[in-house]
């Protein structure tokens, strides 16, 4: 019998991007279809959902791209716009919820529709993702690492990694779906989350895109050691439009017209802290850059037909994107400044 060849090893950094995340998921597909065991996944907003499923699916026994492309496109996008019953109210309802801070939706429903994905997977705490591996911190022996931003403490916060050390709690006891949904609340729009610390003092969570919407150094080697395998990273948001009339995020409607202000912060907010990062060198060559022009951050109206569309643009991007990477060579280019786990 020949013996079954041992899948190539890599972590993965996925990108937020609101709806524009159907493109990760592609892009997750072509890297298990060329034979990619995905051993660890730092996600952001977007990322941090799809790289919740597939670190759980990759836990319980692994995913396939059929899969993959199933659960993109029948994420249930529009019932996420669940709006209190304020905000249901025209203008009047909007304005409040930007006013109080307190966003347009509640995002009750995306937190629930990820703890029953999850759980289907038998995943609800990250204990469910620890992994056994010596060469890592004890801290960062999981699966999965979720990027948040920390209102109260003002900083990015990496769970489960920063549970012990900043709330003093215990990692493995900490739901994995409310560090996704805690990742997902884009300000303005999605209801921030709160986590209590050990003290019994509540910290306000918010997107990690505030901070770093695409953190592709989540698993950089700290120890100067050479890196076992590459550290790929995918996104999704596209370079900042220049100005126009039209709307900067395609999908969020506003009741009033034009390019806002709140539109245009928002914008920057989360991806224009990463755009000159991406030039770097080292990371554009490591980076799977998703074209996801046609389709909005809040396109929750998305069809099934522009869902597959965009699937397919993700796995193309990353099957280009492995017709030319060189693992050998990019250790001799970079290796010596830049390290990846």
């Amino acid at each position: 019998m020949t013996p079954k060849r041992n899948p190539r090893r890599a972590d993965l950094v996925l990108s937020g991007g609101g709806v524009k995340g159907i493109g990760l998921v592609g892009a997750v597909g072509a890297l298990r279809d060329a034979g990619y065991a995905l051993e660890r996944i730092s996600g952001t907003s977007a990322g941090s959902l799809v790289g919740a499923v597939v670190a759980a699916a990759t836990q319980a026994g692994g995913i396939s791209a059929d899969q993959l492309l199933e659960l993109a496109v029948n994420v249930p996008y529009r019932r996420f716009r669940d709006s209190g019953p304020i905000e249901r109210i025209p203008l009047l309802g909007t304005a409040w919820g930007l006013l109080r801070g307190t966003g347009i939706y509640r995002g009750d429903f995306a937190h629930q529709w990820i703890r029953g994905e999850l759980k289907n997977l038998g995943v609800s705490t990250f204990g469910d993702l620890a992994v056994d591996d010596d060469n890592l911190l004890p801290e960062r022996r999981y699966r999965l690492v979720v990027t948040v931003a920390d209102l109260t403490t003002g900083q990015l916060v990496r769970l489960p990694w920063d549970y012990k050390r900043l709330y003093g709690l215990d990692p493995d006891e900490q739901s994995v779906a409310d560090a996704v949904r805690a990742s997902m609340s884009i300000p303005f729009l999605f209801r921030p989350s709160t986590l209590k610390d050990a003290a019994g003092q509540r910290c306000t969570l918010v997107d990690g895109g505030v901070l770093s919407n695409f953190p592709i150094d989540s698993f950089d080697r700290l120890d100067g050691a050479e890196p076992r395998w590459p550290t790929f990273g995918v996104t999704v948001v596209p370079y900042l439009p220049a100005p126009t009339t039209d709307q900067l995020i395609p999908g969020l409607r506003l009741p009033w017209d034009g390019p806002t202000f709140l539109e245009s912060l928002i914008t920057t907010m989360l991806v224009g802290h990463d755009q000159a990062h991406l030039s770097q060198p080292w990371v554009k060559v490591r980076a799977i850059q998703v074209d996801s022009t046609d389709v909005g951050v809040l396109d929750f109206d998305i069809t099934p037909s522009e869902a597959d569309a965009l699937y397919d643009k993700g796995y193309a991007a990353a099957s280009e994107f492995l017709a030319s990477w060189d693992w050998p060579a990019y250790l001799q280019r970079f290796r010596r400044t830049h390290y990846v786990t």
